[in-house]
């Protein structure tokens, strides 16, 4: 799995940083999404796929392992 963000489309809401925050998180001065780890191991692929489906602003996008 390849992880992505847009930061531009990110609103701040933090979904992905409370479901993952060992693959996300936030600047201080904006709360905008910062990328920790774009490829993640695999007990962690399902949370990151929640945080894609749970992403109000669809700034996360993930590629391979489905």
């Amino acid at each position: 799995m390849k992880v992505a963000v847009d930061q531009d489309k990110c609103c701040g809401a933090g979904t992905c940083v409370m479901l993952v925050p060992d693959v996300f998180d936030q600047r201080d001065e904006d709360g905008v999404v910062v990328l920790l780890d774009e490829q993640p191991p695999e007990q962690l692929h399902d949370p990151v796929r929640e945080a894609v489906d749970m992403c109000p602003a669809g700034a996360i996008e993930v590629a391979g392992a489905e």
